[in-house]
């Protein structure tokens, strides 16, 4: 019988949580909890027993993965994935998934209220400004940014959007202006909300040129990973460009050195991208049915790795 582990330091909702139980064991295998767990000497202990594990924001590293003896498969309830060591994972032969889309709203609408938040001055009751007609850049249009695309048009912004995977029918289609080069999209957009993996290519890609291209008055929104952004050159942005404001829902490891450009940013206490009970349940149930369709079917649609 398989034994499947949730693994989760920020524990699922209660709802969530029991609809992955009801999932796991219906189709014959047993559900296991390891919540809140004080370290990762803790999450190595735990997972000796474990055929598949579920996790949320948790590490999976080689320390883990080596503890985890009969480990077949981890699928990261959420869209990003760098909180897994993928070459061990699969020099181990053990299967890696994400569960993409499933909180794609709940992050595109944060996005939205981290803007309105900022530009509102924090809701200190002095004047702010609106979204209507802004330029909104879009930075990777995945499962995220279309949400973006959808909830800014909304408000009347005129959005535009860069991703090199994606093509320009693709984005034409959704009633967003594709640009031809990233340069291009922060040069035009007084904001630019990132939704870019952190990997070898993109860590540290968001940097102080890049910056400087955006209008005198702009806003850079960040619920991606803080690795994209180069923080030397966000602090030398800040210094430079009067105008420029930053939200983010991951604070940089830097963020003491900014304290004297508050009023200019804002950054949540804790990664709160994916923190609603609709998400909590989606990206919950679908990391349970992708680990039963793989039991059982072979299905690696997610596979990361």
């Amino acid at each position: 019988m398989k034994n499947i582990l949730v693994a989760t330091d920020k524990p699922f909702a209660k709802v969530a949580s029991d609809q992955i139980k009801n999932i796991i064991e219906e189709a014959g295998y047993v559900c296991n909890f390891l919540e809140k767990y004080p370290n990762q000497d803790a999450l190595i202990a735990g997972v000796g027993e474990a055929d598949a594990i579920i996790i949320r924001s948790d590490i999976i590293d080689k320390a883990v993965l080596e503890a985890a003896k009969n480990l077949k498969i981890v699928v990261r309830a959420g869209a990003g994935y760098d909180n897994v060591d993928l070459a061990s994972a699969t020099e181990k032969g053990v299967v890696v998934m994400n569960t993409p889309g499933q909180n794609s709203n709940a992050v595109a609408e944060l996005a939205l209220g981290m803007m309105v938040y900022q530009l509102r001055n924090h809701f200190n009751g002095s004047s702010g400004t609106e979204l209507f007609g802004k330029k909104l850049g879009i930075h990777a249009y995945g499962n995220v940014g279309k949400h973006v695309a959808r909830i800014a048009k909304g408000f009347g912004m005129e959005v535009y959007a860069f991703d090199p995977f994606v093509s320009k029918e693709i984005i034409e289609k959704d009633g967003v202006i594709p640009v031809g080069s990233i340069n291009e999209l922060y040069g035009t957009c007084q904001f630019v909300s990132l939704h870019i993996p952190a990997n070898a290519q993109t860590k540290k890609s968001v940097n102080f040129e890049l910056l400087s291209l955006m209008p005198a008055q702009s806003m850079l929104v960040n619920t991606a990973r803080k690795e994209v952004i180069c923080e030397e050159g966000l602090k030398r942005i800040f210094s430079e460009k009067k105008g420029f404001t930053y939200v983010s829902d991951v604070a940089p490891d830097n963020l003491a050195d900014l304290a004297e450009y508050a009023e200019r940013m804002f950054v949540t206490p804790k990664k709160m991208g994916a923190q609603t009970a609709e998400a909590n349940i989606n990206a919950g149930i679908a990391a349970a049915q992708q680990i039963i369709a793989f039991f059982k079917h072979d299905d690696i649609t997610f596979k990361v790795n």
